[in-house]
């Protein structure tokens, strides 16, 4: 039976706002370097008023969103359940979705009055990213926002892993791929940072239990998440955690199980601006083409591809004719 969407994704909705910092702005401000940490809206206020002179990039984002919408760059059909607010960012954050072909249970609802949730992601002249998170109006995403025609209409479900951060968040992801696995459809999640996969690692497990379908994660969240001191280690352990899995490792390439053998994925070699979207960029290229009749091995070079562009410019997006140029080049 032929589906209308090829990936169906639940996530936090998040308006980026990416500014460019150095080291000494972190350790100014007491930001840690490199993760993802949850802060207030006032914390929010006061890095972006002492940054108020930098140059900003604002998009519709979040780890499953930057997923979605590389899906439909490149030419698949992808759904989006999310939670956002009746305000300015908001409705930015509708249009944009809209404006890059995503449908999303935002189209009908009522949207309550509330904050949108944004994330200052702040990138230094090593191409690292910082992100301090307020999540507003997302902390409340719920199984409400599970929409089961969507997911019954799909090929794969894509679950983000910092819903675990959140109690009801953890349901509605629990929900959706419980309707996944009862209707046929592939499930694939990930593991999204290592300090949320250390802290809410037992949900993870829950989440899992070594049925997913697909895992995508890096080489510090599968070593968190297996509990291991090396990625050789890691490996082994998740072939009991998920029937497939793919480690991203910068600038080394990707390693991917497809359930039996081990692939190996070359890197593409670039000069690294900023990794902020990189590894949603890889996932959005992969399941765009393991659900378009491409290998596992093509659909890791075209994820290699798409991940090294993304990561030599500023911002987590490609624009339409970079995208086009890779699948150019892949064939």
């Amino acid at each position: 039976m032929t589906k209308k969407y090829d990936v169906y994704g639940i996530g936090n909705a998040l308006v980026d706002l990416e500014i460019k910092v150095n080291d000494k702005f972190l350790y100014d401000h007491k930001v840690e370097k490199g993760l993802m940490t949850l802060v207030d809206e006032a914390t929010q206020f006061r890095l972006l008023g002492a940054t108020e002179d930098a140059q900003m990039e604002r998009k519709s984002g979040g780890s499953a969103a930057n997923t979605v919408i590389a899906i439909s760059q490149f030419g698949g059909n992808a759904y989006y359940s999310c939670k956002v607010a009746n305000d300015e960012y908001g409705d930015f954050y509708l249009k944009d979705m809209n404006d890059a072909g995503v449908d999303t249970n935002l189209d009908n609802a009522v949207r309550e009055e509330g904050t949108t949730g944004k994330c200052l992601v702040m990138v230094t002249p090593d191409a690292d990213r910082t992100m301090n998170t307020y999540l507003g109006a997302t902390t409340d995403i719920c199984e409400s926002e599970v929409d089961e025609a969507a997911i019954k209409d799909s090929k794969y479900v894509y679950l983000e892993g910092y819903l675990t951060a959140s109690a009801t968040g953890f349901e509605a992801m629990k929900l959706t791929k419980k309707i996944a696995e009862e209707n046929g459809v592939a499930t694939s999640i990930t593991l999204s940072d290592p300090s949320i996969v250390q802290a809410f690692r037992e949900k993870f497990m829950d989440a899992i239990g070594a049925s997913v379908d697909l895992l995508f994660c890096n080489e510090d969240e599968s070593m968190a998440f297996t509990q291991t001191d090396s990625v050789a280690d890691a490996r082994e352990v998740l072939k009991r955690e998920a029937k497939r899995f793919v480690i991203t490792m910068g600038k080394n390439g990707a390693m991917i199980w497809d359930g039996d053998t081990f692939i190996d994925i070359e890197p593409y070699n670039v000069k690294a601006i900023d990794t902020n979207g990189a590894g949603d960029m890889f996932a959005g290229a992969f399941l765009y083409g393991i659900t378009n009749g491409m290998t596992y091995a093509s659909s890791g070079k075209l994820a290699s591809m798409a991940g090294s562009k993304v990561v030599s410019q500023f911002g987590p997006r490609l624009q339409w004719h970079e995208v086009q140029k890779i699948l150019h080049e892949l064939k």
